[in-house]
Protein backbone atom coordinates (compact mmCIF):
# COMPACT_ATOMS: atom_id res chain seq x y z
CA UNK A 1 0.00 0.00 0.00
CA UNK A 2 1.20 3.81 -1.36
CA UNK A 3 1.94 5.61 1.72
CA UNK A 4 -0.81 8.51 1.66
CA UNK A 5 0.10 12.26 0.89
CA UNK A 6 -1.80 14.89 1.90
CA UNK A 7 -2.10 18.14 -0.44
CA UNK A 8 -3.59 21.39 -0.81
CA UNK A 9 -4.79 22.70 -4.02
CA UNK A 10 -6.32 26.14 -5.38
CA UNK A 11 -7.87 26.13 -8.09
CA UNK A 12 -10.00 28.97 -9.66
CA UNK A 13 -13.79 27.03 -8.81
CA UNK A 14 -12.45 25.91 -5.24
CA UNK A 15 -9.71 25.33 -2.70
CA UNK A 16 -9.09 21.87 -1.19
CA UNK A 17 -7.11 19.27 0.13
CA UNK A 18 -6.28 16.15 -1.23
CA UNK A 19 -5.20 12.83 -0.22
CA UNK A 20 -3.85 10.03 -1.90
CA UNK A 21 -4.29 7.32 -2.01
CA UNK A 22 -7.32 7.90 -0.61
CA UNK A 23 -8.07 6.37 3.05
CA UNK A 24 -10.56 3.01 2.29
CA UNK A 25 -12.40 3.73 5.79
CA UNK A 26 -13.60 7.37 4.28
CA UNK A 27 -13.80 5.53 0.74
CA UNK A 28 -16.33 3.02 2.00
CA UNK A 29 -18.30 5.67 4.00
CA UNK A 30 -18.72 7.26 0.99
CA UNK A 31 -19.84 4.23 -1.15
CA UNK A 32 -22.33 3.59 1.88
CA UNK A 33 -23.82 7.29 1.54
CA UNK A 34 -23.90 7.14 -2.45
CA UNK A 35 -27.08 5.11 -3.49
CA UNK A 36 -25.95 5.14 -6.68
CA UNK A 37 -22.42 3.69 -5.95
CA UNK A 38 -21.34 0.94 -8.29
CA UNK A 39 -19.89 -2.38 -7.15
CA UNK A 40 -17.19 -1.00 -9.54
CA UNK A 41 -16.75 2.00 -7.70
CA UNK A 42 -15.60 0.44 -4.73
CA UNK A 43 -12.28 0.27 -3.49
CA UNK A 44 -13.02 -3.80 -3.43
CA UNK A 45 -12.64 -3.56 -7.38
CA UNK A 46 -9.76 -1.48 -7.34
CA UNK A 47 -8.48 -4.36 -5.24
CA UNK A 48 -9.31 -7.21 -8.23
CA UNK A 49 -7.66 -4.51 -10.77
CA UNK A 50 -4.24 -4.46 -8.74
CA UNK A 51 -4.52 -8.50 -8.20
CA UNK A 52 -4.77 -9.20 -11.97
CA UNK A 53 -2.67 -6.55 -13.97
CA UNK A 54 0.24 -4.23 -13.18
CA UNK A 55 -1.45 -1.25 -11.53
CA UNK A 56 -1.61 0.24 -7.81
CA UNK A 57 -3.76 2.79 -6.07
CA UNK A 58 -3.69 6.31 -7.17
CA UNK A 59 -7.24 6.93 -6.09
CA UNK A 60 -7.92 10.78 -4.49
CA UNK A 61 -9.84 11.81 -1.44
CA UNK A 62 -10.96 15.50 -1.83
CA UNK A 63 -11.93 17.78 0.91
CA UNK A 64 -13.83 20.91 -0.12
CA UNK A 65 -13.22 24.48 1.45
CA UNK A 66 -16.67 24.61 1.93
CA UNK A 67 -17.64 21.06 2.95
CA UNK A 68 -18.58 17.91 1.02
CA UNK A 69 -15.97 15.13 0.19
CA UNK A 70 -15.33 12.96 -2.87
CA UNK A 71 -13.42 10.29 -3.58
CA UNK A 72 -12.12 9.48 -7.36
CA UNK A 73 -11.21 5.91 -7.87
CA UNK A 74 -7.66 6.12 -9.82
CA UNK A 75 -5.30 3.33 -10.95
CA UNK A 76 -2.00 3.63 -12.54
CA UNK A 77 0.72 1.53 -13.66
CA UNK A 78 3.38 0.07 -11.37
CA UNK A 79 6.78 1.00 -12.16
CA UNK A 80 6.02 3.41 -14.77
CA UNK A 81 7.56 7.16 -15.01
CA UNK A 82 4.96 9.37 -14.28
CA UNK A 83 5.21 11.32 -17.67
CA UNK A 84 4.66 8.15 -19.76
CA UNK A 85 2.03 6.56 -17.43
CA UNK A 86 -2.25 6.61 -17.81
CA UNK A 87 -4.21 7.56 -14.63
CA UNK A 88 -7.28 6.07 -15.30
CA UNK A 89 -10.78 5.28 -13.99
CA UNK A 90 -11.03 2.53 -15.23
CA UNK A 91 -8.29 0.85 -17.54
CA UNK A 92 -9.96 -0.45 -20.67
CA UNK A 93 -12.56 -3.53 -19.77
CA UNK A 94 -12.66 -2.60 -16.03
CA UNK A 95 -15.65 -0.60 -16.89
CA UNK A 96 -17.26 2.56 -15.00
CA UNK A 97 -15.56 4.37 -12.43
CA UNK A 98 -16.16 7.97 -11.70
CA UNK A 99 -16.69 10.18 -7.79
CA UNK A 100 -18.29 9.13 -5.38
CA UNK A 101 -19.33 11.49 -2.76
CA UNK A 102 -21.29 12.24 0.53
CA UNK A 103 -23.89 14.36 -0.90
CA UNK A 104 -24.67 16.60 -4.24
CA UNK A 105 -21.62 17.88 -6.27
CA UNK A 106 -21.79 21.23 -7.12
CA UNK A 107 -20.15 22.95 -10.59
CA UNK A 108 -17.16 24.27 -8.65
CA UNK A 109 -16.07 21.48 -7.03
CA UNK A 110 -16.64 19.44 -10.03
CA UNK A 111 -14.38 22.17 -11.77
CA UNK A 112 -11.99 21.83 -9.11
CA UNK A 113 -11.78 17.77 -9.68
CA UNK A 114 -10.98 18.58 -13.11
CA UNK A 115 -8.70 21.37 -13.11
CA UNK A 116 -6.50 19.04 -10.34
CA UNK A 117 -6.55 16.26 -13.02
CA UNK A 118 -5.57 18.80 -15.59
CA UNK A 119 -1.82 19.76 -13.72
CA UNK A 120 -1.59 15.63 -12.99
CA UNK A 121 1.84 14.55 -14.72
CA UNK A 122 0.50 11.65 -16.36
CA UNK A 123 0.39 11.64 -20.10
CA UNK A 124 -3.05 10.53 -20.05
CA UNK A 125 -5.81 10.79 -17.50
CA UNK A 126 -9.37 9.39 -17.98
CA UNK A 127 -12.49 8.97 -16.02
CA UNK A 128 -15.38 7.28 -17.11
CA UNK A 129 -18.82 8.47 -15.88
CA UNK A 130 -21.92 6.61 -14.41
CA UNK A 131 -25.21 6.95 -15.84
CA UNK A 132 -27.09 10.35 -14.49
CA UNK A 133 -23.38 11.94 -13.64
CA UNK A 134 -22.57 13.24 -17.07
CA UNK A 135 -25.10 16.86 -17.10
CA UNK A 136 -23.00 18.36 -13.96
CA UNK A 137 -19.51 16.78 -14.73
CA UNK A 138 -19.66 17.50 -18.70
CA UNK A 139 -20.51 21.35 -17.87
CA UNK A 140 -18.02 21.45 -15.75
CA UNK A 141 -15.22 20.21 -18.06
CA UNK A 142 -12.14 22.04 -19.60
CA UNK A 143 -11.68 22.14 -23.46
CA UNK A 144 -8.46 19.96 -23.15
CA UNK A 145 -10.59 17.37 -22.10
CA UNK A 146 -12.15 14.92 -24.55
CA UNK A 147 -15.48 13.45 -24.29
CA UNK A 148 -15.75 9.11 -25.66
CA UNK A 149 -19.44 8.89 -26.07
CA UNK A 150 -20.49 4.77 -24.19
CA UNK A 151 -24.07 4.17 -23.62
CA UNK A 152 -24.65 1.45 -21.04
CA UNK A 153 -28.29 0.01 -20.86
CA UNK A 154 -30.01 -0.83 -17.60
CA UNK A 155 -33.28 -2.15 -16.71
CA UNK A 156 -35.15 -0.49 -13.80
CA UNK A 157 -35.89 -2.84 -10.89
CA UNK A 158 -38.16 -0.86 -8.96
CA UNK A 159 -41.60 -2.58 -8.14
CA UNK A 160 -40.03 -5.94 -7.64
CA UNK A 161 -39.70 -9.24 -9.93
CA UNK A 162 -43.42 -9.40 -10.01
CA UNK A 163 -43.69 -5.58 -11.59
CA UNK A 164 -40.95 -6.21 -13.73
CA UNK A 165 -41.70 -9.37 -15.65
CA UNK A 166 -44.94 -8.54 -16.40
CA UNK A 167 -44.94 -4.54 -16.81
CA UNK A 168 -41.13 -4.46 -18.06
CA UNK A 169 -39.92 -7.73 -19.78
CA UNK A 170 -41.50 -7.70 -23.91
CA UNK A 171 -43.51 -10.77 -24.73
CA UNK A 172 -41.10 -12.39 -26.51
CA UNK A 173 -38.98 -12.34 -23.36
CA UNK A 174 -41.01 -14.31 -21.71
CA UNK A 175 -41.89 -16.27 -24.18
CA UNK A 176 -38.31 -17.56 -24.55
CA UNK A 177 -38.11 -17.37 -20.42
CA UNK A 178 -41.00 -19.95 -20.70
CA UNK A 179 -39.60 -22.11 -23.84
CA UNK A 180 -36.46 -22.96 -21.31
CA UNK A 181 -38.61 -23.85 -18.28
CA UNK A 182 -39.97 -26.10 -20.39
CA UNK A 183 -36.67 -27.57 -21.81
CA UNK A 184 -34.36 -29.93 -19.82
CA UNK A 185 -32.17 -26.76 -18.37
CA UNK A 186 -30.46 -27.48 -15.11
CA UNK A 187 -29.11 -23.60 -13.77
CA UNK A 188 -26.66 -23.10 -10.81
CA UNK A 189 -25.31 -20.03 -9.14
CA UNK A 190 -21.61 -20.21 -7.64
CA UNK A 191 -20.80 -17.81 -5.33
CA UNK A 192 -17.61 -19.55 -4.53
CA UNK A 193 -15.41 -19.53 -7.61
CA UNK A 194 -16.20 -23.51 -8.26
CA UNK A 195 -17.84 -23.13 -11.36
CA UNK A 196 -14.73 -20.56 -12.80
CA UNK A 197 -13.05 -23.09 -14.70
CA UNK A 198 -16.57 -24.42 -16.46
CA UNK A 199 -17.40 -20.14 -17.46
CA UNK A 200 -13.83 -19.71 -19.14
CA UNK A 201 -13.86 -23.02 -21.25
CA UNK A 202 -17.70 -21.38 -22.41
CA UNK A 203 -15.79 -17.91 -22.82
CA UNK A 204 -12.86 -19.83 -24.80
CA UNK A 205 -15.54 -21.57 -27.13
CA UNK A 206 -17.77 -18.04 -27.58
CA UNK A 207 -14.21 -16.62 -28.95
CA UNK A 208 -14.68 -19.06 -31.87
CA UNK A 209 -17.94 -18.19 -32.75
CA UNK A 210 -17.52 -13.83 -32.17
CA UNK A 211 -14.08 -14.39 -34.94
CA UNK A 212 -16.38 -16.22 -37.32
CA UNK A 213 -19.02 -13.51 -36.89
CA UNK A 214 -16.95 -10.96 -37.02
CA UNK A 215 -14.35 -12.45 -39.80
CA UNK A 216 -11.72 -12.08 -37.42
CA UNK A 217 -8.69 -14.28 -38.22
CA UNK A 218 -9.26 -16.49 -35.08
CA UNK A 219 -5.72 -16.21 -33.73
CA UNK A 220 -6.23 -12.70 -33.69
CA UNK A 221 -9.55 -12.69 -31.92
CA UNK A 222 -8.15 -14.92 -28.98
CA UNK A 223 -5.14 -13.10 -28.56
CA UNK A 224 -7.35 -9.85 -28.28
CA UNK A 225 -9.79 -11.48 -26.50
CA UNK A 226 -7.95 -13.14 -23.79
CA UNK A 227 -5.98 -10.49 -23.27
CA UNK A 228 -8.66 -8.49 -22.50
CA UNK A 229 -10.00 -10.93 -19.95
CA UNK A 230 -7.56 -13.60 -18.82
CA UNK A 231 -8.59 -15.92 -16.24
CA UNK A 232 -7.00 -14.02 -13.80
CA UNK A 233 -9.09 -11.11 -14.03
CA UNK A 234 -11.98 -13.60 -13.72
CA UNK A 235 -10.64 -15.68 -10.47
CA UNK A 236 -9.63 -12.24 -8.77
CA UNK A 237 -13.08 -10.32 -9.29
CA UNK A 238 -14.46 -13.95 -7.95
CA UNK A 239 -11.74 -13.86 -4.59
CA UNK A 240 -12.11 -9.74 -4.16
CA UNK A 241 -15.79 -9.98 -4.21
CA UNK A 242 -16.62 -12.92 -3.03
CA UNK A 243 -20.43 -14.09 -2.59
CA UNK A 244 -21.24 -10.37 -4.42
CA UNK A 245 -20.07 -12.41 -7.35
CA UNK A 246 -22.25 -14.70 -9.17
CA UNK A 247 -21.84 -17.14 -11.70
CA UNK A 248 -24.87 -18.43 -13.18
CA UNK A 249 -24.51 -21.49 -15.17
CA UNK A 250 -27.17 -23.14 -17.69
CA UNK A 251 -26.57 -26.98 -18.27
CA UNK A 252 -28.36 -28.66 -21.13
CA UNK A 253 -27.81 -32.74 -21.89
CA UNK A 254 -25.44 -32.51 -19.32
CA UNK A 255 -23.00 -30.18 -20.88
CA UNK A 256 -22.60 -26.25 -20.08
CA UNK A 257 -24.42 -24.35 -22.59
CA UNK A 258 -24.53 -20.87 -21.21
CA UNK A 259 -23.50 -18.68 -18.21
CA UNK A 260 -23.35 -15.08 -17.01
CA UNK A 261 -21.25 -13.37 -14.34
CA UNK A 262 -23.41 -11.00 -12.16
CA UNK A 263 -21.60 -8.25 -9.31
CA UNK A 264 -23.63 -6.80 -7.06
CA UNK A 265 -23.17 -3.52 -4.45
CA UNK A 266 -25.90 -1.94 -2.26
CA UNK A 267 -28.66 -1.04 -5.01
CA UNK A 268 -26.75 -1.87 -7.74
CA UNK A 269 -26.54 -5.39 -9.34
CA UNK A 270 -23.87 -6.18 -12.74
CA UNK A 271 -23.87 -7.86 -15.31
CA UNK A 272 -19.79 -8.26 -15.97
CA UNK A 273 -19.31 -11.51 -18.26
CA UNK A 274 -21.03 -14.21 -20.09
CA UNK A 275 -20.76 -16.35 -22.08
CA UNK A 276 -22.16 -19.50 -24.34
CA UNK A 277 -21.87 -23.05 -26.13
CA UNK A 278 -24.90 -21.25 -28.74
CA UNK A 279 -25.65 -24.50 -30.22
CA UNK A 280 -26.72 -26.40 -26.84
CA UNK A 281 -28.08 -22.74 -25.49
CA UNK A 282 -29.98 -21.14 -28.06
CA UNK A 283 -32.30 -23.71 -28.72
CA UNK A 284 -33.69 -23.89 -25.48
CA UNK A 285 -33.15 -19.96 -24.33
CA UNK A 286 -30.95 -21.27 -22.04
CA UNK A 287 -29.81 -17.15 -21.85
CA UNK A 288 -33.57 -15.58 -21.68
CA UNK A 289 -33.67 -18.16 -18.65
CA UNK A 290 -30.54 -17.00 -16.66
CA UNK A 291 -31.22 -13.57 -16.63
CA UNK A 292 -34.52 -14.09 -15.57
CA UNK A 293 -33.17 -16.20 -12.56
CA UNK A 294 -30.62 -13.48 -12.29
CA UNK A 295 -32.85 -10.22 -12.16
CA UNK A 296 -35.24 -11.90 -9.65
CA UNK A 297 -32.40 -12.76 -7.04
CA UNK A 298 -31.12 -9.24 -7.46
CA UNK A 299 -34.82 -7.74 -6.70
CA UNK A 300 -34.79 -10.48 -3.90
CA UNK A 301 -31.39 -8.21 -2.63
CA UNK A 302 -33.24 -4.99 -2.76
CA UNK A 303 -31.36 -4.21 -6.12
CA UNK A 304 -32.95 -1.12 -7.94
CA UNK A 305 -31.43 -1.92 -10.84
CA UNK A 306 -29.88 -4.68 -13.34
CA UNK A 307 -26.75 -3.22 -15.47
CA UNK A 308 -26.43 -4.91 -18.94
CA UNK A 309 -23.81 -3.04 -19.36
CA UNK A 310 -22.65 -1.81 -23.01
CA UNK A 311 -23.71 -2.90 -26.39
CA UNK A 312 -23.30 -1.69 -29.86
CA UNK A 313 -26.72 0.34 -30.71
CA UNK A 314 -28.71 -1.05 -33.35
CA UNK A 315 -27.12 -4.96 -32.74
CA UNK A 316 -29.11 -8.08 -32.06
CA UNK A 317 -27.05 -8.02 -28.17
CA UNK A 318 -29.19 -4.50 -27.99
CA UNK A 319 -32.13 -5.92 -28.92
CA UNK A 320 -31.85 -8.70 -26.69
CA UNK A 321 -31.53 -6.30 -23.45
CA UNK A 322 -34.15 -4.59 -24.79
CA UNK A 323 -36.59 -7.43 -24.53
CA UNK A 324 -35.79 -7.12 -20.85
CA UNK A 325 -37.20 -3.57 -20.83
CA UNK A 326 -33.60 -2.20 -20.83
CA UNK A 327 -33.09 1.39 -20.96
CA UNK A 328 -29.98 3.13 -22.57
CA UNK A 329 -28.40 5.83 -20.85
CA UNK A 330 -25.60 7.71 -21.72
CA UNK A 331 -22.08 6.85 -19.87
CA UNK A 332 -19.18 8.86 -21.22
CA UNK A 333 -15.73 8.80 -20.88
CA UNK A 334 -13.80 12.17 -20.31
CA UNK A 335 -10.16 11.85 -21.18
CA UNK A 336 -6.72 14.05 -22.05
CA UNK A 337 -3.63 12.96 -23.61
CA UNK A 338 -0.41 15.23 -23.93
CA UNK A 339 -0.64 13.82 -27.27
CA UNK A 340 -3.03 12.56 -29.36
CA UNK A 341 -2.17 8.50 -29.02
CA UNK A 342 -5.99 7.61 -29.08
CA UNK A 343 -6.84 8.98 -32.00
CA UNK A 344 -3.67 7.54 -33.85
CA UNK A 345 -4.94 4.29 -32.14
CA UNK A 346 -8.11 4.22 -33.24
CA UNK A 347 -6.67 5.26 -36.84
CA UNK A 348 -4.60 2.27 -36.69
CA UNK A 349 -7.47 -0.57 -35.62
CA UNK A 350 -9.69 0.55 -38.23
CA UNK A 351 -7.25 0.24 -40.59
CA UNK A 352 -6.48 -3.54 -39.27
CA UNK A 353 -10.18 -4.22 -39.35
CA UNK A 354 -10.46 -2.51 -42.81
CA UNK A 355 -8.11 -5.12 -44.04
CA UNK A 356 -9.35 -8.31 -42.17
CA UNK A 357 -12.75 -7.46 -43.58
CA UNK A 358 -13.90 -7.00 -39.86
CA UNK A 359 -17.63 -7.14 -38.98
CA UNK A 360 -19.06 -5.83 -35.79
CA UNK A 361 -21.52 -7.69 -34.15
Amino acid sequence: MNAPEVLAINTPACSAHVTTPAPRETWWELAGQDANTYVSQTPAWLDCLCASGPYRDASRLYEFEGGGRLVLPLSRRRRCPKRLDAEESWPADWGIGGPVSSGEVGPAQARAVFDDLARRPAFHVGVRFRPGDEEMWASAAPADFRREPHTTQALNLDGGFTTVWERRFHQRARRAVRRAEGSEVEVQVDRTGRLIPAFYELYEQSIVRWAAQQHEPLALARWRRTRAFPLRQLEAVAAGLGESCAIWMAWHAGEPAAAIVVLRHGHHAKLWRGAMNRELAHPVRANHLLHRLAIEDACAAGCRQYDMGESRPGSSLAAFKESFGADSFSSPRYFRERLPVTAAERRLRAAVKHVIRFRDA
